[in-house]
């Protein structure tokens, strides 16, 4: 078994009409044994800024802190809110510093730009290399799953509501067909003047 399924993680991304969408399954496993149904792998790192990490759950953890560090230093230096596309650098300069051993993870990054309020979402990988797009992203081990699902369901220029179906949907069906992650999901919309934060109850078997 690769270790990046050694946990199970399911983390997609997408692009609506002035305004994006992250969400993750809430599973902590263990391989086949479910450990917990509560694990954050989503981490606010801005107003409108949002990452999801999937992968090793202890990766995961040391990397949403030493990203907030790093995030802080920024917010100090620069007294300004940092850019989406300039987190992204921040989270591929990183992971491309451990390459030779690197942290087992896959960022998916979510957010508004402060000024203008565009849309950005891009996933790395492990050591540190961007794909940026304009419909969505996903990471995790039930990526091919929630690309079927994804390219079935979004459609350009969705409002925040409609963007939060798709992506419920998208997210729910795709985990039951992944044995290491679902149990549950969280769901960011991020528009230019709130951030709605909300829990789906998912399959529990």
């Amino acid at each position: 078994m690769s270790i990046m399924s050694y946990n199970g993680a399911a983390i997609v991304a997408m692009r609506g009409k002035n305004c994006v969408a992250i969400a993750s399954d809430r599973r902590f496993g263990i391989q086949a044994q479910t450990v917990s149904t509560d694990f954050q792998k989503i981490y606010e790192m801005g107003s409108r800024l949002y990452i999801g990490l999937a992968g090793l759950a202890t990766d995961v953890q040391t990397v949403a802190n030493r990203l907030k560090f790093r995030l802080n230093m920024y917010q100090l230096r620069e007294n300004r809110e940092i850019k989406p596309k300039t987190f992204m650098n921040m989270v591929s300069n990183l992971l491309y510093e451990r390459r030779f051993g690197p942290y087992f993870i896959e960022p998916v990054i979510a957010g508004l730009h402060p000024t203008t309020s565009e849309p950005f979402i891009c996933n790395l990988d492990l050591i540190g290399c961007p794909m940026f797009t304009d419909d969505f992203v996903v990471s995790g081990t039930c990526s091919e799953q929630l690309y079927g699902m994804c390219e079935s369901l979004w459609v350009p220029d969705l409002e925040p509501d409609d963007l939060f179906e798709t992506i419920s949907q998208a997210l729910l069906n795709a985990v039951d067909r992944d044995a290491v992650s679902g149990w549950g999901a969280v769901v960011h919309i991020i528009e230019n003047d709130k951030v709605t934060t909300r829990t789906l109850k998912g399959r529990m078997d």
